[in-house]
Order: structure tokens, then C-alpha cells, then sequence
């Protein structure tokens, strides 16, 4: 009978130690599980929060102030895919202690091409020639949540979801000389950012030069990843198209108004979710987007669904792009409203024979005569890993305002990439690292006509002895 009675109890025993086990299972799966999807469908917000974050602690900017890069960057730029062949000027703005104007100067003696974007990098608005102002200069006037009342007459309004965003303007840039550098930068520092309460009177605005300061916003695939998250989620509202997602991150321990304190063993999940995450969009980014022309690798720097997307609010009820949209932000940040006016990007991240772009090898992209543009092309190289300018290069890009480059006699260029200078050709070449690899993008400002009927096509880079 005792012994009968030990083997119940052993059995019980077992059968709670294996349901237990189970149950220890099971939740952390649905950690592993839920963590994925949470950097997928984070990813722009993240991506806003890493470059504010970064400001924050490299600069004096603060909110609703600028921070600007008082030269083209270098690769000391960290952010994604930046454009080295402009000025650039960003104001991380907040409408939590009520509306906020930024006001864009008139197109004379300079012009800016901008987008004014909410946290999550969905569009507002355009700024400058081919925004909603058209050059004329104006008042933008970012409302926040939730406002009441009727917006005073002579702005352009626009109502974000948001508590938070940022305005990207790059002050168009006609030459690497340094008369038209400082123009660009004098005409950048037109611009003003100041609460509506002060329009009246508008206090100076503050600029911050970051030039030449280590700014890292690339991604962490790591546990951090979500110490940013958490902050957007404690400072925003919930959007109503995200309410499943509340849910979720309570699973790991994110969730409004508590604090967040992951144990040992739960960063250890997160870390490993993180990267499964990176995996993922890596592949999807590998796998290539439509190319712009059949037979051309070449192909646009947003998947079609997130630009609908996007471009219309996620206000499709059938459709939200969050896979395509969390690659697009591992790429790159911000939002433009009106696509293919002020700027075009194009991206390539093989040869013409569908290897991978190799920093040992040397290669040969051809730009063809009559590009397209208003303004200027160029061509930047960036590392294929990061999707940020490649660290320790002297120089990122080759574009059609850059000092001393080389036309064909049929007006065409032709451009160079690797670890050394074909003969000759220094004005025409961007350097690679040889430990690296890297990717490609064309960028077409002011783009026309020829680029969408398919009249003028870019061929793929060549690989060359």
C-alpha cells in the first residue's frame, strides 16, 4: 500500500513537473514570438527615437530646435543612407505642449526639399518648390492629437496622430565649392521652428552643427532595440490601427504607465528575437524589390504598398504594409508625400551578373547622357550591413555637381567603385572597404519625365578587372 501510495505520488509529481515545464515553454515562445513581430512593426518609430536619442546626447539641439551638418556629410553620419551631396537640417519636433510653426523660407538664393513626417514616419507634408508651399515659402503648422478649435488663418495646417516627428530639409546644394556650401547653409538657417503661442514674436531658433560628430541612429539588433520602443509607447498615444499590439508587447513587459525591467533571462529572448527580426527583413531586402525596368536590377528605395500606404494614411482597411514598411526602415527614414517630384531613389544591391557588391572587387556603372534631372544625380556607395556611409572613407559618392568629374564625349559618365582609383579617374571614383560589402543607391533630384516613361534607363554596375 506505502509503495502503491510513493508511485501516485511520484507520478503526480512528474505530471506537475512536466506541465510546469510546459508552461515555462510556452511563455517563453510567446516572447521569442511576439518580440519578432514587435521589431517588424516598430521599426520606423525605433528608427525616429535612434536618431533623436543620438541628438540628444551629441549635440546641444533639444526639441523644436535644428540640428544641421554645416558641410555635406562624411561618414561620420551614421544615420541611414543619408545624402552626402546635400545640407542637411532636421528638427525633431513635439506638439505636446500645443501646436508648433516651422516656417520655410521662399525659393530665392537657395531651396529646400523637405518632408515633415510624424514618429512613425508616416508623411505630412512636403516642404519647398515641389511641396505644399511650391517655393513660395510658408508656415507650417503641425497640430498635435486630439486639438480643438479652428487654426488661424494663414498656415498650412497639418493634424498629426502624433505627439512627436521630425522635419528632414535638405538645403539643395548647386556645387561642392565651398561659396556655394556656405550659401546652402546660410540659406538653411533661414528656416524657424517656434510654438504657435509665440507667433507673434518668434523666439530665435537654435542650430546645432553636427559635422564631423560620431552620429550613430544605425539599427540595434539587440535587447536596446526594445528600451526604445518602450519609450514611444510611453509617450505617444495608441494609434487605433495598432490597439493588437498592446496585447503583445505586454507579453514583454511593455505596457503604458509601468515601467520596464526585462531580467536577465528575458533580455537573453530579446536579443535572439532581435536578431531572427534583422534575418528576416534582411532576407526580404535581399530578395529584392520590383525593379524599376525589366532586365535592370535597379529598383525603387520603397516596396509599392508601403508608398500607397503610406502616401494615404494606412487608410486602406485591407491593407496594412507592416513587412514592407519595416524593411523600408532598416533602409532608410523618412517620408515623402509626394514621391518622384523633388527626389527619386534608386537601389541596387547586385552587379549585372547577381553577385553581391564585393569591397575587394572594382566595378563600372555607367551613367547614361541626359539624366533625367532638374538638378543633379548622383551615386552613393553604403555599407550593404549597416545601410549607413562606410566607416573610415574619405569620400561616399560621385554626383553630376562633384568638382572635376569626367564626361564621355557623348556626354555620358561613367563611375568607379573600389578599393583603388582606375588611372585617371579619382574625380570619377568612390572608395570601398575591401573587408566589406556594400550597395548602391541613384539619386535623381528634380527627376523628369524620361525616368517614368522609361525613355532614359540606368544600367546595372559591371564588375571590371
Amino acid at each position: 500500500m506505502t509503495r502503491l501510495l510513493l508511485t501516485v505520488l511520484m507520478l503526480c509529481a512528474l505530471a506537475t513537473n512536466t506541465e510546469a515545464a510546459s508552461s515555462d515553454d510556452l511563455a517563453r515562445r510567446a516572447v521569442e514570438r511576439r518580440a519578432v513581430e514587435a521589431v517588424i512593426w516598430g521599426m520606423p518609430a525605433v528608427n525616429t527615437d535612434l536618431m533623436l536619442q543620438e541628438m540628444l546626447r551629441k549635440t546641444t539641439a533639444k526639441t523644436n530646435e535644428i540640428v544641421y551638418w554645416s558641410r555635406p556629410v562624411n561618414w561620420k553620419n551614421q544615420t541611414l543612407t543619408p545624402n552626402p551631396d546635400a545640407i542637411y537640417l532636421m528638427s525633431f519636433w513635439n506638439v505636446k505642449d500645443g501646436p508648433i510653426v516651422i516656417e520655410i523660407p521662399p525659393a530665392e538664393g537657395g531651396s529646400i526639399a523637405g518632408n515633415i513626417v510624424t514618429v512613425w514616419q508616416m508623411p505630412l507634408e512636403d516642404a519647398g518648390p515641389e511641396g505644399a508651399d511650391k517655393g513660395k515659402g510658408g508656415k507650417y503648422l503641425i497640430l498635435p492629437p486630439g486639438h480643438q478649435g479652428t487654426p488661424p488663418d494663414g498656415y498650412i495646417v497639418l493634424q498629426s496622430d502624433t505627439f512627436s516627428g521630425f522635419a528632414l530639409l535638405r538645403s539643395n546644394l548647386p556645387s561642392h565649392g565651398d561659396a556655394d556650401i556656405a550659401k546652402s547653409v546660410a540659406y538653411g538657417q533661414r528656416v524657424r521652428i517656434y510654438p504657435l503661442a509665440q507667433a507673434a514674436n518668434p523666439p530665435a531658433t537654435n542650430f546645432s552643427d553636427a559635422y564631423d560628430t560620431l552620429f550613430d541612429s544605425t539599427i540595434r539588433y539587440d535587447a536596446s532595440f526594445f528600451d526604445n520602443l518602450y519609450r514611444i509607447v510611453q509617450t505617444e498615444p495608441w494609434l487605433d490601427r495598432d490597439r493588437a499590439m498592446i496585447d503583445q508587447l505586454r507579453t514583454l513587459g511593455i505596457e503604458k504607465g509601468k515601467p520596464f525591467k526585462p531580467d536577465a533571462k528575458t533580455k537573453g529572448l530579446l536579443d535572439k528575437a532581435a536578431r531572427e527580426a534583422h534575418a528576416f527583413l534582411a532576407q526580404r531586402y535581399e530578395d529584392g524589390f520590383p525593379v524599376i525596368n525589366e532586365g535592370i536590377r535597379w529598383f525603387p528605395a520603397a516596396m509599392p504598398e508601403i508608398v500607397k500606404g503610406a502616401q494615404g494614411g494606412y487608410s486602406d482597411p485591407d491593407a496594412y504594409p507592416v513587412d514592407a514598411r519595416g524593411v523600408t526602415y532598416t533602409l532608410g527614414f523618412t517620408g515623402i508625400k509626394r514621391l518622384g517630384t523633388a527626389q527619386f531613389y534608386l537601389l541596387t544591391n547586385k552587379d549585372k551578373d547577381g553577385r553581391v557588391f564585393d569591397g575587394k572587387a572594382s566595378y563600372r556603372l555607367h551613367v547614361p547622357a541626359k539624366a533625367p534631372v532638374k538638378q543633379y544625380w548622383s551615386v552613393t556607395v553604403y555599407d550593404r550591413e549597416t545601410h549607413a556611409l562606410v566607416r573610415n572613407m574619405t569620400k561616399a559618392s560621385v554626383a553630376s555637381i562633384s568638382p572635376g568629374v569626367a564626361k564621355n564625349a557623348d556626354g555620358s559618365v561613367d563611375v568607379f567603385f573600389g578599393p583603388k582609383p582606375p588611372k585617371g579617374k579619382d574625380a570619377n571614383w568612390v572608395p570601398t572597404d575591401p573587408k566589406r560589402k556594400f550597395e548602391l543607391m541613384f539619386r535623381l533630384y528634380g527627376p523628369e519625365k524620361p525616368l517614368f516613361d522609361k525613355s532614359w534607363k540606368l544600367p546595372d554596375a559591371e564588375r571590371v578587372r
